[in-house]
């Protein structure tokens, strides 16, 4: 790709001119750009490139004409003033008054992230009003702030994954600029950021891709229709088109992490896996700029080597998401068995997931019904590596009425499972809201400007809940614009009754995580679970700490096994605050958690 232009070049500008530049193998004759109204032809270049040096002050609309065709939004547009149908606007992102020049980044071991959906985090539902709650953040002591997809999408409300424009920033957000004050204010707070993106596929309303080149191939498919084409003929520049993107957020919004959508969808029988690409180029801007900078998957493989080291056989992604932790602590705490929980019923699930990430490593699932996953080697792979949650945008937002965990699981039982999250040796993920035991649900929400995918999407989802038994009427209109005012975290309860008391406790978790290394340690090797005298009680031990658990109905008495037969070992966080260390024992109430260690460290 050296050796061609680069898409993710429209619009840079030297000395009065700008280098408008477009990879359109699919116009057969010309390509036109349309800058304010005026018609211009563009030079062609081997390969289905296209360039022009023209004068276009910040601000111009733009677009491109194929073949004397209508005009087309530019596929690597930062800008889309009036939407994804519309034209793009020039902009400047290289011109903005950053303050972080002493930011180096966080390390990810060690540190918590809190996920947010910048529509719904705030009453306003804009990038800048989200700066006011970054104090909040700090308060509650995470150290990423992951945002939900910002991408163009058509309409204002939804969750993102129907973006379209892949290096656009979503105008009623803010659009690009205000992102970039977004990251700038929360590095000046110490918060790294780390955006959601989307490679797997486009929405199904605006994605002009297709009209400039081979970007998609039925070769293979997804559960969204033809895959992105990245092992086809003409994918090299596809495949150069997404590291354009992922370098792109990175250098341009000083982002600090991207999480990549579901990329078991990304097929690629290439010797050299995009993601291999992706973590390559990564590298090499982060050496450059002289920060930390990481990529998360999503994965649902359960597969190491996603995030082993490149050196040591692997793709060399910094971390991926550990659904089945989430499922072990759901099923735990929730006794729902439906779907994919059901795996999670099986005798010390939960005990299982507290020490690997994977409870399927080659091992059969009844759900898949096959054999799935491999086994992490903790002398290959860190358990910071992998992302665990309580709760996630899919799994609150992809419940019939998008209810939240404190909907349904009582206040003690709740509080346990967050010390279990976070006293586990990976790294904990939080959904906005969690900290305080939201009310409000998080639900599925759309705004398709297409009657006719409107109609759809609203059929489809009332279609999956009815072969559960739940009529249209039960089944929250994610069109209805009620359904995403529902979904709007409301901060005036956060002091109240047990709001007030959860975040309490999710801060005094949080500062123990940061002060006790054995805490936020992730050598899995070092994590052991000793059961209890009854399901549901344990004894988790990490290092000189132990986390004793009672998730029964029953007080029990547990043996804690300190070391140095617990001498000099005290209480430092209890739900109870009562509980005291007999000897090596412990006595819980139900429901109930206690965290032991060192006196001092």
């Amino acid at each position: 790709m050296s050796q061609k232009p680069s898409i993710a070049a429209a619009g840079t500008h030297t000395e009065g001119c700008r280098e408008f530049t477009l990879w359109a193998p699919h116009a057969k004759e010309r390509v036109d750009l349309e800058l304010d109204g005026t018609r211009h032809a563009m030079e062609s270049l081997p390969g289905g490139w296209w360039t022009l040096r023209i004068p276009a002050e910040n601000g111009a609309r733009y677009g491109y004409r194929l073949d004397g065709g209508p005009v087309l939004p530019d596929p690597a547009a930062r800008r889309l003033p009036d939407g994804p149908h519309g034209l793009a606007q020039v902009v400047d992102l290289d011109e903005s008054a950053w303050t972080d020049d002493e930011w180096t980044g966080v390390e990810l071991q060690g540190s918590t992230i809190y996920e947010l959906h910048v529509g719904t985090f705030t009453p306003e539902g804009t990038l800048d009003a989200a700066i006011g709650r970054l104090d909040h953040l700090v308060e509650l002591g995470v150290d990423i702030v992951e945002l939900m997809p910002v991408t163009s999408f058509p309409g204002v409300h939804g969750w993102g994954y129907d973006g379209v424009a892949p290096f656009s920033v979503h105008e009623p957000y803010g659009g690009p600029l205000a992102l970039q004050r977004f990251v700038d204010a929360a590095h000046g707070r110490g918060l790294a950021v780390a955006l959601d993106v989307v490679h797997n596929h486009l929405g199904p309303d605006g994605n002009y891709l297709l009209s400039y080149g081979p970007y998609f191939t039925d070769r293979h498919h997804t559960p969204w229709g033809a895959a992105v084409n990245l092992d086809g003929p003409q994918s090299d520049d596809v495949r150069a088109y997404l590291v354009d993107n992922v370098i792109s957020w990175l250098r341009d919004y000083h982002l600090d992490a991207l999480r990549l959508d579901a990329v078991h969808e990304l097929h690629d029988d290439s010797a050299v896996h995009i993601l291999e690409e992706f973590t390559t180029a990564v590298d090499d801007l982060a050496e450059e700029n002289g920060r930390r900078m990481y990529l998360i998957a999503e994965s649902d493989r359960n597969d190491p080597r996603t995030v082993t080291p490149r050196d040591r056989g692997g793709l060399g992604l910094d971390a991926q998401w550990a659904d089945d932790v989430h499922h072990g602590l759901h099923v735990a705490l929730t006794g729902e068995t439906q779907g994919y929980y059901a795996d999670f019923v099986a005798p010390h699930a939960l005990e299982t997931v507290l020490t690997s990430p994977f409870f399927h490593a080659g091992t059969y699932s009844t759900f898949r019904g096959r054999t799935h996953g491999r086994p992490v080697d903790p002398d290959l792979v860190d358990g910071s590596a992998f992302v665990a949650s309580l709760q996630t945008h899919d799994q609150v937002g992809n419940r019939r009425a998008g209810d939240r965990l404190a909907a349904t699981v009582p206040y003690r039982r709740l509080a346990v499972g967050a010390a279990l999250l976070l006293t586990s040796p990976y790294t904990p993920m939080l959904f906005m809201g969690e900290e305080w035991a939201a009310s409000t649900p998080w639900q599925y929400f759309t705004d398709h400007t297409d009657a006719d995918l409107a109609e759809a999407v609203r059929d489809g989802r009332r279609e999956e809940f009815a072969t559960h038994g739940w009529t249209a009427d039960d089944v929250p209109d994610p069109q209805d614009v009620a359904t995403v005012n529902a979904s709007v975290l409301d901060w005036d309860e956060i002091g109240e009754g047990e709001h007030e008391r959860m975040f309490g406790w999710y801060r005094a978790l949080l500062a123990l995580r940061r002060s006790r290394p054995d805490l936020r340690s992730g050598d899995l090797a070092d994590v052991r679970v000793d059961p209890g005298p009854v399901d549901g009680a344990f004894v988790v031990v990490r290092g000189a700490h132990r986390v004793a658990v009672n998730l029964s109905s029953r007080e029990v008495d547990l043996d804690l096994d300190l070391p140095d037969g617990g001498h000099g070992s005290v209480v430092l966080l209890a739900l109870d605050v009562t509980t005291t260390i007999d000897g090596q024992r412990i006595h819980l109430a139900g429901d109930s958690v206690v965290v032991v260690g060192p006196a001092a460290e």
